[in-house]
């Protein structure tokens, strides 16, 4: 089964457009376990229902669903939550599961554990997504690192945007990391383009 952790080396570096892409690709369940904010007005389940157009049981329902678009720990904070990894069971399922994590990997979800702890617990394969732009390198080796340390099944990396080559090379190198996807910057993000540059990587899918 194809089930993968979706984190990335910061907030809004592409995380929910990756994980609707592997969702449409795989037919997959989409699963944002925490939720914090939203985006325009939209969940991310409900842009990722949005752009993949799959039916229901393709989605899972947030254990934490939060308003304020600010760290979880913060979020739950104003709401007198207190987010406990202990309610975040791994679902049975006879689909493959995409599961996002909330910002980067040590973005703290209370006072004693991160998303890197949520991602130890579930132990998926986990997916990287960074940029391809100056500063990225720094960023993605440190977040390998940290999975690597705590022997977190690396599945790979998918850029997202903007890819200066010399970085993917330098990353895939120093990471010791293979490059999943390339996601370029749509002018527009819709089902029918995301579908139709989708259908395009067929070798993809042969190499999860």
């Amino acid at each position: 089964m194809k089930n993968f952790f979706v984190t990335g080396t910061d907030t809004h570096v592409g995380k929910t457009l990756a994980s609707a892409i592997l969702t449409m690709m795989l037919e997959a369940v989409y699963w944002k376990p925490i939720q914090s904010g939203d985006n325009d007005g939209l969940s991310d389940v409900e842009q990722v229902k949005q752009w993949t157009k799959l039916s229901s049981e393709h989605f899972l329902k947030p254990v934490y669903s939060l308003k304020e678009n600010l760290s979880p720990d913060q979020s739950a904070k104003l709401e007198n939550i207190n987010i406990e990894l202990s309610n975040c069971m791994l679902p049975n399922l006879k689909k493959p599961l995409i599961v996002e994590g909330a910002g980067g990997v040590f973005v703290p979800l209370n006072q004693k554990e991160c998303i890197i702890d949520l991602i130890k617990k579930f132990n998926l394969p986990t997916i990287v997504v960074a940029r391809g732009t100056l500063g990225t390198i720094n960023h993605t080796l440190l977040t390998i690192d940290a999975l690597r340390s705590r022997h977190i099944n690396l599945a790979g990396i998918i850029f997202s945007g903007e890819l200066n080559v010399e970085n993917k090379k330098s990353i895939e190198y120093w990471g010791q990391v293979r490059t999943l996807l390339h996601i370029p910057l749509f002018k527009n993000i819709n089902y029918s383009v995301l579908h139709t540059w989708a259908s395009q990587q067929i070798s993809f899918l042969e190499t999860v």
